[in-house]
């Protein structure tokens, strides 16, 4: 059985990356991927750029149609070598 991989985020900046490297992971472009989310490309850009002021059900929507789900945890106490590297 494959093990789940979890990534945390803690800025709109990670959580876009994160969602930038996941939809390239599955071969989708951001055209295909707003298609499947019901949002434009022009979003799908925005939110993997990490604009401020996403909508909440916009990230939703994004994760549904990459086969994702948003989960809320306490924050860890970890240095930032603990977290995945986003932006490398």
């Amino acid at each position: 059985m494959k093990k789940e991989s979890t990534i945390s985020t803690r800025s709109g900046e990670q959580l876009g990356a994160a969602l930038k490297r996941l939809r390239a992971k599955s071969g989708t472009t951001q055209k295909e991927l707003g298609k499947k989310a019901g949002l434009r490309q022009g979003t799908i850009s925005k939110v993997e750029s990490g604009a401020k002021n996403t909508e909440i059900a916009t990230i939703y929507a994004i994760c549904a149609a990459l086969g994702l789900e948003l989960v809320v945890q306490p924050r860890t106490k970890s240095n930032a070598a603990d977290l995945i590297d986003l932006f490398g």
